[in-house]
């Protein structure tokens, strides 16, 4: 952590952590991504449905720990660009015969099928990339802003899924400057720990 964050403004933030996330050797990735997996898979029970997304841009993998949900017969979703609701997403589900097509930002996702996607009050977790977080839950996500959008009116839900944001250690910054529509996170996993927001 440097103490000069807390100085800098959201897009300097974003380009300094990306850079030490895309500097860290795939050995690194790896072991990042097995110690998050052990975590995750201690937390979910088998009828859970869990939302994760398929790393991107030096992003931690959560591919072994969505391998090993799909053993233990865990439902699995990845994130979907919503297909006339622009900005948001829809949560579908994901096995390894899933169809797979790249969206606009070249990410892979389902090919679209409404009848497998949930609505939010019927997930568990959501496990969400980030850029940057601090101790508090504060997420910095890319700057799409697709993750807040999606999640504006979780507090809504009579049943709402647990927020976890999954992060190398290297990701973590003193304090983020917030913007109201900042969706904070229930939890944040990383290889070294688990920090709760609340």
């Amino acid at each position: 952590m440097q103490k000069q964050q807390t100085l800098m403004n959201r897009a300097e933030i974003r380009q300094i952590i990306r850079q030490k996330r895309n500097a860290l050797s795939p050995q690194q990735q790896t072991n990042a991504a097995t110690l998050i997996s052990d975590k995750i898979i201690q937390l979910v029970k088998p009828n859970d449905v869990v939302a994760l997304y398929l790393a991107n841009d030096g992003e931690i993998s959560p591919n072994l720990t969505i391998s090993q949900l799909q053993q233990n017969k865990v439902t699995t979703l990845l994130p979907v660009m919503h297909s006339f609701n622009k900005g948001y997403l829809n949560f579908q589900t994901y096995s390894k015969n899933t169809s797979m097509v790249k969206n606009s930002f070249a990410i892979l996702e389902p090919q679209l099928n409404a009848q497998q996607t949930y609505n939010l009050s019927k997930i568990n977790y959501i496990f969400m990339p980030l850029v940057a977080f601090d101790i508090s839950g504060n997420r910095l996500g890319m700057g799409g802003g697709f993750y807040d959008r999606t999640l504006s009116k979780i507090d809504t839900l009579e049943t709402k899924p647990k927020l976890i944001g999954l992060a190398h250690d290297c990701q973590q910054v003193d304090e983020l400057p917030n913007q109201p529509w900042d969706i904070p996170l229930d939890f944040i996993i990383t290889p070294s720990k688990m920090i709760s927001s609340k």
